[in-house]
């Protein structure tokens, strides 16, 4: 199994984007508008990037950091959900997301880190830095 940590910095509070997180709508704006389908409690199953992402969110401590388990379509079906760890930390005028992304099948590791920077960052920092 692989695992990596990654971080962006947004200029948002870091409760703006903790409930957006959650948020079906918002999800799908800040990732380029693929359809999200969100929940906002523990437990609650969530789908992303019109299906291709789903999973289920373990814990959720409002506006500090979310816990999820977390698979693509590319998965095989033997393979356990990976985990994402989600922390969102404010600092003066700008908030710090860190992901940690573990469990992550052999070989698959390269393409889901690119793929956060791409299909999620990238279109992060264009819609808080707005």
């Amino acid at each position: 199994m692989e695992k990596f940590k990654i971080t962006v910095k947004l200029n948002c509070k870091a409760k703006d984007v903790f409930i957006g997180w959650l948020n079906s709508k918002t999800h799908s704006a800040f990732t380029g508008g693929a359809e999200a389908k969100m929940s906002s409690n523990e437990g609650g199953i969530f789908s992303a990037h019109n299906g291709y992402i789903t999973g289920t969110n373990i814990e959720i401590f409002p506006h500090k950091k979310i816990i999820q388990k977390w698979r693509t379509k590319d998965f095989d079906e033997k393979d356990e959900d990976s985990i994402i760890e989600l922390f969102f930390t404010q600092k003066e005028d700008y908030t710090l997301v860190s992901l940690s992304h573990t469990n992550i099948p052999d070989g698959q590791g390269d393409k889901y880190k690119k793929g956060w920077k791409d299909f999620y960052f990238t279109f992060m920092k264009k819609y808080y830095d707005n």
